[in-house]
């Protein structure tokens, strides 16, 4: 149940190109949470009245929520979330914020019931 959500000032200018650019997150969650993809959502919130540092250049800010993350593994977590965002939006590494969230199984509903 991981959900994966990205709010940057940096825009996505085609539809084509934000499907790419979700299908190939949602891969990249799948890797290296070792999760499987039907489970992964994600969420892009192009916002351009952010501001980091007192300056309005690429950033994000990132939430990785998901049952069982591993909080030993989330400097690796970092790292490849960090990667991802550099190469695929030019977002440098010291302009992202990643929050991480374990969640309960009892506390995240789907289908009609809890995991």
């Amino acid at each position: 149940m991981p959900f994966f959500k990205i709010e940057t000032n940096v825009s996505i200018q085609s539809e084509d190109e934000l499907d790419m650019f979700l299908k190939a997150a949602s891969k990249m969650v799948s890797d290296m949470l070792g999760k499987p993809e039907q489970y992964i959502m994600l969420s892009y919130l192009h916002n351009p009245d952010m501001l980091f540092n007192g300056q309005n250049s690429a950033l994000a800010y990132v939430e990785l929520k998901s049952i069982g993350l591993d909080d030993t593994k989330t400097a690796d977590y970092s790292a490849t979330i960090c990667g991802f965002l550099t190469e695929k939006l030019d977002i440098p590494a010291e302009r992202t914020y990643i929050e991480f969230a374990n969640a309960s199984r009892q506390l995240w509903g789907w289908n009609n019931k809890t995991f």
